[in-house]
């Protein structure tokens, strides 16, 4: 099993909205990928709430089979779809990809 994590922090505003709005709208285009690509076995989406100055806005976690699912998953024309919305509303992503 491949588990991938991505964490973004996010501009206080982008498109027209608020970083809330568009942490709101990040969390809802990406589980709405849930059962839609194949090898994914789980997707899911948090919001922080302690706002510190350490924290990160928005973090991604996702279970895949293997490492091909998980590249399938990122070339995948339904998470491509979704790209361009998070790469517009953040300033800084960090990810960690491993096995288990």
């Amino acid at each position: 099993m491949v588990k991938h994590i991505v964490m973004w922090k996010l501009k206080s505003e982008a498109l027209g909205n608020s970083k809330e709005e568009n942490a709101s709208q990040i969390k809802e285009k990406l589980e709405s990928l849930n059962g839609k690509i194949d090898g994914m076995q789980k997707l899911e989406v948090g919001i922080d709430f302690s706002l510190t100055e350490s924290s990160f806005d928005v973090v991604l976690y996702s279970e895949f089979n293997s490492k091909e699912d998980l590249e399938n998953y990122q070339n995948h024309p339904l998470h491509k779809a979704v790209m361009p919305f998070i790469l517009e509303c953040r300033s800084e992503r960090k990810v960690v990809d491993y096995e288990v």
